[in-house]
């Protein structure tokens, strides 16, 4: 049977979390007219999340970069003009400097409830958001294969996304703290490797069977085979503050994704490493974002993220040309340059405090950071 070319469509999912832009502290209970203002406009493009304090936005099918551009700007442009009518704000990172999750009221829904439920304080304290991207691979067994050799890149792609170094209010020493709030619930993390498809379907057949949960929407593994469509979804990164940031990694993941496939069309395929030293890597992303380099499994040494990137452009950069996206893929670079979210957020808490402000008023100048930057170039 001749294998189905891939549509290699797009959609990203972005979750953000909402703010009073008096206190900069988190809005607890929102208006329900807010969400409702956002649902007139842009329909089911818009939900709630776990906590009041979060919303969620989500492209269409998106059949190149520039459309998800345009997409996810018109979606966060209405996010921020809808809020401001209620004095808040969204803010695209993945942890708030300051709130406290013990502080917030959860959203009434019957999945929530259930997984609050199941999962106990783990659950509760899931005050963190992310950014998922979803590539367009019809084909079962092609999703499976690429999902595997795709894992190699996730801490890269980690480490240009990092958005959450502080966590109550305390700067964690981490660039991606949120991963250490994820990683308590089962089934994340890096993928365990499968032989094929059915191989993939066994095992979830095991957990549904066992009744630990109900179906393959309950893994949250940092790179899945979408349970809802037919798609690859890489769902390691931190969300993106800066949009362009944001859209650079998409371009990424989606012409990455087409070049391994090349590659398995000629019956090539990129080297896969053990899930082991992979986790490694993702430790190192989690700690130092692009800092302190990554492990080059080839050299057996830490290599500095530079080269590393350059080696994850060239591999990519062909399929970017095809799929119209090369400049995205190269304006990776420009995060090296300016920093993640991350490293904007220290240097903004760094620079008030060394302006005589006191923590609280250094955090605050962080939020607003986030405010503007979250909010800039639609």
């Amino acid at each position: 049977m001749s294998l189905e070319i891939p549509q290699f469509s797009i959609g990203i999912e972005e979750e953000y979390l909402l703010v009073d832009k008096t206190s900069r502290s988190l809005a607890i209970n929102p208006p329900k007219s807010l969400l409702k203002e956002c649902k007139e406009l842009l329909g089911n493009q818009v939900t709630n999340e776990l906590l009041l304090s979060q919303i969620e936005i989500g492209t269409k099918v998106c059949n190149n970069i520039q459309e998800a551009r345009e997409d996810l700007s018109r979606l966060r442009k209405n996010i921020v003009e809808v809020t401001a009518r209620y004095g808040l704000a969204p803010i695209a990172c993945s942890t708030h400097p300051f709130s406290r999750w013990s502080e917030q009221e959860q959203t009434p829904k019957d999945r929530y409830e259930l997984l609050t439920r199941e999962m106990q304080a783990v659950a509760r304290r899931m005050l963190i958001c992310g950014m998922h991207v979803h590539v367009g691979i019809n084909d079962d067994e092609l999703r499976i294969d690429l999902m595997s050799q795709l894992a190699y890149f996730l801490p890269h792609l980690l480490s240009l996304s990092c958005s959450s170094p502080f966590w109550n209010g305390e700067d964690t020493g981490l660039k991606s703290y949120r991963l250490t709030i994820f990683d308590n619930l089962p089934r994340t993390g890096i993928p365990t490797e499968f032989q094929s498809f059915s191989d993939y379907k066994r095992h979830i057949e095991i957990l549904t069977n066992a009744g630990v949960m109900e179906d393959s929407t309950k893994i949250w593994w940092d790179i899945r085979p979408s349970a809802k469509y037919p798609t690859l979804e890489t769902r390691i990164m931190d969300v993106c503050t800066r949009i362009d940031d944001a859209i650079s990694l998409a371009a990424l993941v989606v012409s990455t994704l087409r070049a391994l496939y090349r590659l398995r069309m000629k019956n090539q395929r990129w080297r896969e490493y053990s899930s082991m030293l992979i986790r490694e890597n993702r430790w190192r992303a989690m700690r130092y974002s692009f800092d302190e380099g990554l492990i080059d499994f080839g050299k057996g040494s830490i290599v500095p993220f530079e080269e590393l990137l350059d080696e994850f452009i060239e591999i990519s950069i062909e399929d970017a040309k095809v799929l119209g996206c090369d400049k995205e893929v190269m304006d990776a670079k420009n995060i090296l340059k300016r920093g993640t979210s991350a490293h904007r957020q220290l240097k903004t808490y760094e620079s008030s405090i060394a302006t005589g402000k006191n923590k609280d008023e250094a955090l605050n100048d962080v939020v607003d950071m986030l405010i503007n930057e979250t909010a800039a170039n639609l």
